[in-house]
């Protein structure tokens, strides 16, 4: 059964679905490519207490890894991309070339770009990692300020300024 739940967070309110003890779904407002509010389930705060408790984290700089049980539903080509997204390190950012030739076919860029914008677990499996070629933004089901405020986020200090003395 589906249930979902509403999280505030830096970037909005985020709707968070879960099914069977997995999440599958973290939607932004005014997402594009969201589910049907039908297909969202019932609401209830019941049993999403450990994802809110990781975004929170997560949002404050306090967690680099997500630890939850995701359920990402999608064909066998987009599952392959979300799984690569998900080992993108905190702070790091690949092309959507790189994540081609990671899956053996550096042609197949736009198509990966295509998996990324579905991605229904935003944040947690982080499509915001990926970038074009070039090192510019494109596209983001949430919208490119949120990218850029979650790139910023896990943006690693400079040394220098980590330092006090």
């Amino acid at each position: 059964m589906r249930t979902h739940t509403l999280i505030d967070s830096p970037l909005g309110q985020l709707t968070v679905v879960s099914e069977a003890g997995a999440l599958v779904g973290l939607y932004f407002e005014g997402h594009k490519r969201g589910p049907s509010v039908e297909a969202l389930g019932a609401r209830t705060d019941e049993g999403f207490e450990e994802v809110r408790q990781q975004l929170t984290e997560y949002f404050a700089g306090e967690r680099l890894e997500f630890d939850l049980p995701i359920a990402p539903q999608g064909n066998n080509f987009q599952r392959r991309v979300w799984a690569l997204l998900a080992k993108i390190p905190y702070g790091e950012t690949r092309s959507y070339g790189d994540l081609a030739k990671v899956l053996g076919d550096p042609a197949i860029a736009q198509a990966v770009g295509a998996a990324n914008a579905r991605n229904p677990i935003s944040v947690i499996v982080p499509c915001h990692r990926v970038v074009a070629a070039d090192g510019n933004l494109r596209g983001y089901a949430g919208g490119l300020d949120r990218k850029r405020y979650l790139l910023d986020l896990e943006e690693p200090l400079p040394e220098e300024s980590a330092r006090l003395f």
